[in-house]
């Protein structure tokens, strides 16, 4: 059995030993014939094994055979284990933007979202890669309470089927949570890296990521 039941609001981090919210936090399970599984989105069954989202979190726990303790039993690894997730969570963060957009609760362009920030329409703003400072100071005028995402243009572009794309807004709700959590664990892992654009889903790609 493992350290954490999984009830309750917070997960314990296998390594760090700090609890954090589940959707911070990257779950892993392991599979009938030993294999450690990614499940980013805490789905797949089995008692879940927790970390931080964090690259150097992750190599600690690969390095000193911390799953392996976690689970009491001896388990594999997958050898690129840290691009599987990082490529999952790219695609979880463009699918979090198409998303909102689908779902209208996404708008694009520097004037339609200055309307949704000056409305109290918006709860996450997001800049692609490169943007000005000073125009993003412009945008956010008297509400820099805003948190601020960074993604590269070209996942913006693609999202909203234009060429060229700097800002988008997200209303408040589920949606720009969902999508700021996966920022966050992208980021943990790729130590600041913008999350940029995946035509292609990887062959590595397991259920659950």
């Amino acid at each position: 059995m493992y350290d954490e039941r999984e009830s309750g609001s917070l997960r314990r981090c296998i390594v760090t030993r700090v609890q954090d919210s589940p959707e911070r936090m990257l779950r892993f399970v392991v599979s009938p014939d030993g294999m450690i599984i990614p499940d980013l989105a805490g789905k797949l069954p089995g008692r879940g094994i927790w970390l931080s989202a964090k690259r150097d979190v992750l190599e600690t726990a690969v390095t000193r055979n911390v799953f392996a303790k976690a689970a009491r039993r001896s388990v594999q690894l997958p050898d690129d284990l840290v691009l599987i997730l990082v490529e999952a969570l790219e695609r979880r963060v463009a699918d979090s933007l198409g998303l909102a957009r689908r779902a209208g609760q996404a708008i694009c362009g520097f004037v339609k979202c200055r309307e949704w920030i000056a409305a109290g329409k918006a709860g996450l703003v997001v800049q692609g890669a490169g943007g000005s400072p000073d125009e993003l100071r412009r945008l956010l005028s008297g509400a820099r309470e805003l948190p601020v995402a960074t993604l590269s243009s070209e996942m913006l572009a693609t999202a909203f089927g234009r060429e060229h794309a700097v800002y988008v807004v997200l209303a408040p709700g589920a949606l720009a949570l969902r999508l700021m959590a996966e920022h966050e664990r992208f980021l943990g892992l790729t130590e600041g890296s913008v999350p940029g654009p995946r035509a292609v889903r990887s062959g590595r790609e397991q259920a659950g990521i």
